[in-house]
């Protein structure tokens, strides 16, 4: 992985997010604070914007870029959130050049974590967790097994789609949403369906990279 991927990711979770528009806020009318889609989409368009000063840093670097840019622009409690996501990665990823799958691994895993401690919430809380657990778990088991590109990415897109699906059996216990109780009850977590999203998108950039 180099930055010019994390740029094409970026850009093809940001199309995405955009095809995804209507769904992703009628979930959040529903249960959210009604202003999930707005802030995701105003932090994809941060992140693209910053393409030419990213391109001449080290993945490290430019993970940490996107994270501060996105502290900056996202409103409410994700731009802290999604920010400590980011500076995590690039923490993680200091010194490396051109990460293997092995390390990135290792460090969306750090991400993660970052978004689990600021934000005190774990699986079974219907959040963009409920996703971004269990897929970065698999990723780890995945990268570490030596499965190829296109294993991996298939194996990711079905643990995404079953867990963000998953949501909607669940009592929210963070958010706008845990106000709702068992009203919450049937539908999906907006910060889920973001995330399965997200994890579409790069997958089939990376497997499409791969088969051109």
């Amino acid at each position: 992985m180099n930055t010019r991927d994390i740029v094409t990711a970026a850009e093809a979770v940001q199309s995405a997010i955009l095809a995804n528009e209507a769904h992703i806020e009628s979930l959040d009318r529903a249960i959210g604070d009604g202003d999930h889609f707005i802030n995701v989409r105003r932090g994809c368009e941060a992140i693209v914007a910053l393409k030419g000063d990213l391109l001449g840093l080290p993945p490290a670097q430019a993970f940490e870029r996107i994270g501060m840019k996105l502290l900056s622009t996202i409103g409410g409690a994700s731009g802290p959130l999604i920010g400590s996501f980011f500076i995590s990665m690039g923490r993680d990823l200091a010194g490396v050049e051109e990460p293997d799958a092995k390390q990135f691994a290792v460090a969306l895993a750090a991400g993660v974590e970052a978004i689990k401690q600021r934000g005190k919430a774990d699986v079974g809380e219907k959040t963009m967790l409920d996703v971004l657990i269990p897929t970065s778990r698999l990723l780890l088991r995945l990268a570490a097994e030596g499965s190829d590109r296109e294993t991996v990415c298939s194996k990711l897109k079905q643990e995404a789609e079953a867990n963000m699906l998953a949501t909607r059996d669940m009592i929210a216990t963070k958010g706008r949403a845990h106000f709702l109780g068992e009203r919450a009850l049937g539908h999906i977590d907006p910060g889920a369906k973001t995330s399965q999203v997200a994890v579409f998108a790069v997958c089939d950039m990376l497997t499409e990279g791969a088969a051109s």
